[in-house]
């Protein structure tokens, strides 16, 4: 009875000698913490384009105006059929019939629709959008280049941004009279999306907004070119005397 007794404060005096609890961040005993943010930069080319084809006739009634509007967009995805878009790549975007109070066509009634219409061979896009225009879309904008999956294309950005982050924590290491020890924790920033370069970017920003086109116009060149990404990377970093 008299050993149980003594045994309890001996192991508590042994466990008060041990080491205090851990640091949260990982850091040992004369360590420093950094944390950098690095970023990586990317090219893609856009592998698929969207843009917008529509159409407006005016007729004495609403049925009338709805029928001719249905004649022609039937022509509209005809044509898109014949240059092997797919069903699942053309989407309604609006559809609507209305009384005109006001002008030329004053009482008339006018039929609008217009679709969305994804482009996979970003090579055939200005074929398409004389296509359209030839079979009776008046109302025609974009294209809009894109990436599809910018997840894999962000891939090769990844490396630049984690050597972007270590040079950082390198020069700020250095100026303090430090060295990396270890590498703590590497945390994803996220990426930023595909957007054009920047010459593409002016261009859309200053493009007037969509207007009416004449049928028969020769196919429009559409230069793809090359989209920018980034993403970024917080990386935690021990320093240490060197």
């Amino acid at each position: 009875m008299r050993k149980t007794l003594w045994a309890l404060p001996l192991c508590v005096i042994i466990a008060g000698c041990g080491r205090g609890p851990a640091d949260p961040q990982g850091l040992e005993t004369g360590e420093t913490l950094l944390t950098v943010t690095g970023t990586g930069r990317t090219e893609a080319a856009p592998d698929q384009a969207l843009f917008t084809a529509g159409l407006s006739s005016v007729a004495a009634d609403a049925k009338s105006a709805s029928a001719k509007n249905a004649e022609a967009m039937s022509r509209i995805t005809a044509a898109l059929a014949r240059l092997n878009v797919p069903a699942r790549d053309i989407q309604t975007r609006s559809l609507s019939v209305n009384r005109l109070d006001y002008g030329p066509n004053k009482g008339r009634f006018e039929a609008s629709n217009t679709l969305t219409v994804r482009m996979r061979d970003t090579a055939r896009v200005g074929e398409a959008i004389a296509a359209v225009t030839d079979a009776g879309a008046n109302i025609v904008s974009g294209p809009d280049l894109s990436v599809t999956d910018p997840e894999k294309a962000n891939l090769s950005g990844y490396d630049a941004a984690y050597k972007s982050a270590r040079a950082k924590a390198e020069a700020y290491a250095k100026a303090a009279g430090l060295r990396i020890d270890r590498v703590l924790a590497i945390h994803d920033g996220g990426q930023g999306g595909y957007m054009p370069q920047m010459g593409a970017m002016d261009a859309r920003m200053v493009a007037p907004p969509p207007v009416s086109v004449q049928a028969e116009q020769a196919s429009a060149t559409v230069m793809a070119g090359t989209n920018a990404g980034m993403v970024t990377v917080r990386v935690n970093f021990a320093l240490a005397l060197k």
